[in-house]
Order: structure tokens, then C-alpha cells, then sequence
């Protein structure tokens, strides 16, 4: 027998011998070969695909998508929601980081990417028990998250703006791009959990109008503004999904667009994974009160899928789903099944990518997460890290923050200061415990510092009746110090809401200004003569000029999460130092701002392209301590083709160690050609001790030193270019303090 086996012919021989048995046994343990996890993933999506009928496939392309009982294939919906932790999770207890805009202010891109890991790892557990528990029908419950939202917040009016990374191309294509990684992970063969990159694009409101309104930008607008961050997610990053936007884009609905689904997203980005339409989106196609670009469904159905939209997001039951209208559209020959077949394996991939077939394969570690993730201490302690990195310190007069913790009186004022509501932003988890400012601050102190504390109004006052503060005055004029906790809330701006009050109209805002009645309270504190802080929650920028003039201290500290409280008290008692810069600019007045939100140009908005002087400037930031700038290396000429290094010294100069955010933007100087004032291309988050110094670096690209041209395509504009690197955007005051330093160069 060993004679035999030595022999290679005779080995050979036996094998073919033995391959239909083998065969035979592959065949008995997997009924069909799309079960096998062993098969590449293409074959598994053919093998099953080719069994599937029309209705069957036309069923999986719907979120709703039923089960398939004789091919063993179980339901699933692919609506899920992961913009700050996993949200809405069908009764489970997840962590709640703070709000996407939040997480943009701490300009950290390896705290967003822990953050999303943290996410999919929940969610995971959540999925797990649900397969255990034969329930993936409903929404909420499986791995496709429709997040980031990565639209531009190009107006603070905008509802929806406290969802995104902020008004930079740069800052939400770079946070967007830690949030996808961090989601989908690394895994050779699996995806963790699948993001989706929306809403694609050229959307950012009004809400009032979303299912209706065309817009029809430059292509310079378009290519400098509005797809930077998608391109990085689809392109760098390869997420897996894309959610196509509710508008018009030139005369057509966004999920059956030729310029941004055709020839941008599949055709020149190659773009292969799935794409979704917004919740009722293909209805807008031929209502009468959205689109009405089509007659009917069918033929409304058919545009979409032609354009590559795999999947229709339904409210309502299955049956009433525009995709529904498939059946006839074939039928019609307005669509074919090979274009049906072409949606469906796209679905499947990725269903085959999150492993949701293979959860006996070895290979699939993510099955085998168990519950007790779930608001993991490592997972909190990541909410309150996140939270404490989000808040930005907007003005600090003589230094009256950080209070002090043997204060004896501590007034609590403001609709803020005790509201859940309001730390938890919108599309947002339920966490097991969540800490109110109020509840913090009194966890801080203990049972020495007497707590006064007082709602005292309301957000807004219809009508701009001027209220009665005496009672309220008689009750805080003995405090030490008076902390008034305002803002707004999620109740007020958000998405598609019936809200109608002074100030804010269907989710979106009709002013920036903080409602008057928050104003006139601030005067009457004022006049207490006692120390008053001013605590701004909100998910966008309040126009606050009589405060910015008047009250000495003034504390962004946005929709923060589970633990929201406990990192305003670490702030203003000094256990922590602030480092949050905005994310967004603070303007000065509703007159900064165009006269519509309908209008897309961005002419005159955001820091980029804006030509007065804001209240409170794009990237800025205060902090306990101080830093200085020195050092500046970058090369006399830089060649555009080629990568460049920049280097700067930042020495902590105060007596407290902090956190320092180092940005680094470019301006063109001279050209006759239209480029923005000034834009980010590089920012770093660093620790750095008291009196330390440290050196910062930054490796800028080709596609960093290119800008747009007119007709949309990206060109080296040879000439002077300034670099700037500091701590804030460059300007008169942080060049005079060494808080930011410039360089002329040559771009050749």
C-alpha cells in the first residue's frame, strides 16, 4: 500500500476514483451551492439567483424583503438605523454616542472610527439574537445601517444639519471615511456590518419641499461642495451602500438621475454595491404633490431600477410598494429580467458579505458576538470620551471657567438643563442610563455646593412676548455663580416635522437667532451682577451676538449623548480641558445668510466661501491652556503632482495639559479663477503636556493641492498658495497670538 501511494499516478487515480464521492457528500451537506461558504461569492449569488422566479426577485427588492421558504432563504428587512450608536434596536439597551455633528467637533478621526467599531459590534449581538430568535422580518433588527449622512451642512437652517459632519468638504469626506471602516471593518472575507453613505446628493433641505424640489447647481459647486465625501466613501473607503436623496437633481429625481446614478456613481466611480431609495422615494417620481416625472408606478418603478436603484424603502405594507410594479413593467417591456436580475445579485452580495448565510462557518468570527457587548464599560467609557471631546469652548472672559468644585450656591437655569430629550439628538438609541447637565453637575459637586435649579422658560415663546423673570430673579440673585442651559432641541429642528413655532417651520429654522425669550432671560441674569455661563445645546449654529458680547463665558456642548451631563461637568469644573472645535460657522445674524435655503449656489456660505466675520469662526476653539505655533516646514515650491510634507512645533505654554486640534488650510493667491477664501485639508487631534512640545505632520496629496475648475474637473492652478497651520483658521488674532502661522509657496 505504501508502494502505491508513492506512486503520483496511482494517487491521481484514486482521486478521480473517489471525486464523485466526495461530490456526492459536498451535496448531502449543502442542498443548494449558494449555500457553501467555501463557493466565491459571485457563484453563491448566480446559483441562487438562477433559482429564484420574477415575483420572488421582485419581492427581495423591496426593504420589506419576505422570506423564500422552499430556497431557505429568511426575511429580511434592510432598514437600520447607526448615526450615534445603534438606534431604535426593537427594545434593546445600546449605547448612545453623542450626535453626529457633536462627534465632527471633536475633529478626532480615530475616536469616530472606535466609535463605529463599537457600533457594529452591538449591533452584531443584536443581529445574532435575532437570527437565534427567527426574527430578521423587522426593521432595526439586521446589518444594513443607512449611515453616515455625509450631505454638506451648507445652511444652519437646515433641520437635518445636526446629522452630518458639518459644513466642510474635507472634515466630513475624512470623519466619514473613519465611520465606514470603522463599521464594516477589516475582515478578509466578512463585513462586520454594511454603511451607507447619503443622501446622494445635492441635499441639505428644506424639509418642507424635499419631495418635490429641483436643484441644479454649477458643476463647480457640484464637484468642489457636494461630492468630495461621497466620492471618498465610494471610491477610499468602499462602502457598501448608498442612499439616493428624496430631490431633483437637473430635472430628475435623484434615484433615477443619468449625471449622478449613471455616469458618476456606477459608470465613473464603479461603484458596485447596493443603492437604496430614501423611505417613499419612488412614490415621488409620479405623485402629484413630488415629482411627477412619470404616470405611474410602473413605469416610475422601472426608471429607478434602470438607474441602478436596487432597493425601494417602503412605510408602509408590502403590497404597496412601487417596486410591486414591476411585474407589470416587464410585462410592458418598459424593463427585463436580466435588468431585475442585475438589482437582485447586487442585494444578495451583500447579504452574502455580511455572512448572514454562514454563521457555521468558522470563518465568520462576527456570529459568535454575544449580548453582553451591549453597553459594554468600554463602550461607555468611549460615549464619555466622545462627549467630553465634542464640547467647544466659545468664549472664557477673565478665566471664570472652570468653576470651582467648593462653590457654595450654584444656580441651574434653562430648558436645557434636565431635558433627555435634548442629549439624545435625533435617530438615536435608548441607552439603560443617560445623564442629564442637571444630573452631572449634582454628581460633580455632592451634597456641599447647594444646587438652585429652575427650568424657567421654555425654548421659544410664540409671538416674542417678553415674560415676567421677577419671581425667577428672587430665587437665584444669592448664588455664586448662575449657569443658564439653553439652546434648542430635537423638537424643534430635525427631519420633516409638523413644528410650527417663532423661529422654526417643519424641522427646518426660519432664524438662527436664540429664541428671544432665552435672550431677554440672559439680560435679566446679567443684571444680577453675578458670574453667568451661558451652556448652548443644539445640533447647528445659533446666532448669539448680545451674548457673545455680553456674558464672560459662553460653552458649546451640542446633543451630547448618554453621558452628555457628566462630560459638561468634567468641562466646567476643570477634571477635563476642553479641545471641541466647530465643526460649522457660528454667523452673527440671519442676515449673514441668503435669502432661501432652496438656494444650492455657495456663494457667500460657509467659512469657504463666506466674506464677512462670523461670531464664531469655522474651526475655532478655546481652551484651559494655551499653544503655541513655530517651526512652520514646508518647501519653498511644491510640485502639484507629487505628495508634500508640512511639519509644525506646538508647545503647551499654559500650566494644564489639553488636547489641540492643529488644522492646516490652503488659499490660492492672485487667481483670476474661482476658488473658495480658504479650505481644510489636514487637522490632528493631539495630547500634549503642559510645557511639552510636539511636532505635527501632515502628508498633503495631489488631490489635496488640486482645486475645481469651472466645468467640474479637478486641475494644479500654478501660482502662490498659502499654507496655514494653527488652531484655528487664519486670520489677524490667531496670527498675532502664534495660534496659527502662514507660508507663501509656490505651486508649479
Amino acid at each position: 500500500m505504501k508502494k502505491f501511494f508513492k506512486n503520483k499516478l496511482n494517487l491521481l487515480f484514486l482521486l478521480v476514483l473517489l471525486a464523485p464521492m466526495l461530490a456526492l457528500v459536498k451535496r448531502d451537506k449543502y442542498q443548494y451551492k449558494f449555500q457553501d461558504p467555501s463557493l466565491p461569492i459571485d457563484q453563491r449569488v448566480n446559483d441562487l439567483v438562477a433559482q429564484m422566479t420574477l415575483d420572488e426577485k421582485i419581492n427581495q427588492m423591496i426593504n420589506q424583503a419576505p422570506a423564500i421558504e422552499r430556497l431557505g432563504i429568511p426575511a429580511y428587512n434592510w432598514w437600520n438605523e447607526a448615526l450615534h450608536g445603534v438606534a431604535r434596536a426593537q427594545g434593546f439597551k445600546t449605547t448612545v454616542y453623542p450626535q453626529a455633528i457633536a462627534m465632527a467637533a471633536t475633529f478626532d478621526k480615530a475616536s469616530l472610527h472606535q466609535m463605529a467599531d463599537y457600533t457594529a459590534e452591538e449591533g452584531r449581538a443584536i443581529n445574532n439574537e435575532s437570527i437565534r430568535n427567527k426574527k430578521t422580518d423587522p426593521r432595526y433588527v439586521n446589518l444594513t445601517y443607512w449611515t453616515p449622512n455625509i450631505n454638506i451642512f451648507r445652511d444652519p437652517r437646515w433641520g437635518r444639519g445636526q446629522e452630518t459632519y458639518g459644513e466642510d468638504p474635507f472634515l466630513t469626506a475624512s470623519m466619514g471615511y473613519s465611520f465606514v471602516t470603522g463599521l464594516q471593518g477589516n475582515d478578509p472575507k466578512y463585513l462586520k456590518a454594511a454603511a451607507c453613505a447619503k443622501h446622494y446628493a445635492v441635499h441639505s433641505g428644506p424639509e418642507s419641499t424635499r419631495h418635490k424640489f429641483n436643484t441644479d447647481v454649477s458643476d463647480y459647486d457640484l464637484w468642489d461642495t457636494y461630492l468630495p465625501a461621497f466620492r471618498r466613501l465610494i471610491v477610499d473607503a468602499k462602502v457598501e451602500g448608498v442612499m439616493c436623496a428624496y430631490n431633483a437633481f437637473k430635472g430628475q429625481p435623484c434615484c433615477g438621475s443619468d449625471v449622478l446614478m449613471t455616469n458618476i456613481l456606477r459608470n465613473k466611480w464603479k461603484f458596485t454595491g447596493y443603492v437604496t431609495s430614501d423611505c417613499g422615494g419612488i412614490d415621488d417620481f409620479y405623485r402629484n404633490t413630488a415629482h411627477q416625472a412619470f404616470p405611474d408606478a410602473a413605469s416610475s418603478a422601472a426608471d429607478a431600477v434602470l438607474h441602478g436603484t436596487d432597493v425601494e424603502c417602503i412605510v408602509g405594507p408590502l403590497p404597496n410598494a412601487a417596486y410591486k410594479a414591476l411585474t407589470k413593467a416587464v410585462a410592458d417591456g418598459k424593463i427585463s429580467e436580466k435588468d431585475i436580475d442585475v438589482s437582485v445579485k447586487r442585494l444578495f452580495t451583500t447579504r452574502f458579505r455580511l455572512g448572514l448565510f454562514d454563521a457555521n462557518d468558522p470563518a465568520n468570527k462576527f456570529s459568535k458576538i454575544p449580548m453582553s457587548v451591549l453597553e459594554s464599560p468600554a463602550h461607555q467609557a468611549h460615549a464619555l470620551k466622545m462627549a467630553r471631546q465634542s464640547i467647544v469652548l466659545l468664549k472664557n472672559q477673565g478665566n471664570l471657567l472652570p468653576l470651582s468644585k467648593s462653590i457654595k450656591k450654584l444656580a441651574i437655569i434653562g430648558p436645557n438643563a434636565d431635558n433627555l430629550r435634548s442629549i439624545r439628538g435625533n435617530y438615536f438609541g435608548t441607552a439603560s442610563h443617560s445623564v442629564t447637565p442637571l444630573e452631572g453637575i449634582k454628581a460633580k459637586l455632592g451634597p456641599a455646593t447647594e444646587i438652585i435649579y429652575h427650568q424657567g422658560i421654555d425654548y421659544v415663546v410664540n409671538g416674542g412676548v417678553k415674560a415676567d423673570h421677577s419671581a425667577l430673579i428672587d430665587s437665584v440673585k444669592s448664588a455664586d455663580v448662575i449657569l443658564f442651559i439653553g439652546g434648542i432641541t430635537p423638537d424643534l429642528e430635525g427631519e420633516e416635522m409638523s413644528t410650527n413655532k417663532d423661529g422654526f417651520r417643519g424641522g427646518d429654522r426660519t432664524s438662527i437667532m436664540l429664541p428671544k425669550v432665552q435672550t431677554d432671560l440672559l439680560k435679566d441674569l446679567k443684571a444680577t451682577g453675578k458670574p453667568v455661563v451661558f451652556v448652548n445645546m443644539s445640533g447647528s449654529a445659533i446666532a448669539m451676538p448680545w451674548e457673545a458680547e455680553n456674558i464672560p463665558a459662553i460653552v458649546n456642548s451640542w446633543y451630547g449623548g448618554q453621558a452628555a451631563g457628566t462630560a459638561l461637568a468634567d468641562v466646567l469644573f476643570g477634571d477635563y480641558n476642553p479641545g471641541g472645535r466647530l465643526p460649522i460657522t457660528f454667523y452673527r445674524s440671519d442676515k449673514d445668510l441668503p435669502a432661501s435655503l432652496s438656494d444650492y449656489s455657495m456663494n457667500n456660505r460657509t467659512y469657504r466661501y463666506f466674506k464677512g466675520k462670523p461670531l464664531f469662526a469655522f474651526g475655532y476653539g478655546l481652551s484651559y491652556t494655551t499653544f503655541k505655533y513655530d517651526d512652520l516646514q514646508v518647501p519653498a515650491t511644491i510640485q502639484g503632482n507629487k505628495p508634500v510634507t508640512v511639519s509644525v512645533k506646538v508647545t503647551n505654554t499654559g500650566k494644564m495639559d489639553g488636547e489641540e486640534v492643529t488644522e492646516l488650510y490652503l488659499s490660492h493667491l492672485g487667481l483670476t479663477v474661482k476658488t473658495p477664501i480658504r479650505a481644510l485639508k489636514g487637522f490632528e487631534r493631539t495630547f500634549i503636556k503642559a510645557g511639552q512640545s510636539k511636532v505635527i505632520k501632515f502628508q498633503l496629496t495631489p488631490q489635496d493641492l488640486s482645486s475645481i475648475n469651472y466645468d467640474g474637473t479637478a486641475k494644479i492652478f500654478k501660482g502662490k498658495l498659502a499654507v496655514s497651520v494653527g488652531g484655528s483658521q487664519p486670520d489677524a488674532q490667531t496670527a498675532a497670538s502664534k495660534k496659527t502661522i502662514t507660508k507663501q509657496v509656490s505651486l508649479i
